[in-house]
């Protein structure tokens, strides 16, 4: 008898273990989601401003190269012609 109840002690002892790791794991688990998440906006933030600044790169190319039209007038002449070709994409898709 002593043998059964040495198990049911051992058995016990075991489960109450693997409840303690359960329980461990679960909370460091719900930590790192809420670090995921956190990071996933951090992300999504720093793309944005990204896009942001690429955007603005862009846009000051441009007038720069518009502005040094009077020393590279072709360079500048392909920009506009450049440009003009995105509008017209753009004014073909918006009477699509």
């Amino acid at each position: 008898m002593s043998i059964k109840l040495e198990s049911v002690d051992l058995l016990e002892s075991k489960l109450t273990t693997l409840v303690e790791r359960y329980t461990f794991l679960k909370e460091e688990n719900d930590i790192l989601i809420s670090n995921i998440n956190k990071l996933q906006n951090l992300v999504s933030q720093l793309e944005e401003k990204y896009n942001e600044e690429q955007e603005k790169y862009r846009l000051l190319k441009i007038a720069k190269t518009i502005e040094g039209s009077r020393t590279d007038s072709k360079e500048t002449k392909n920009k506009i012609n450049t440009l003009i070709r995105e509008i017209d994409k753009c004014i073909v898709k918006l009477n699509q």
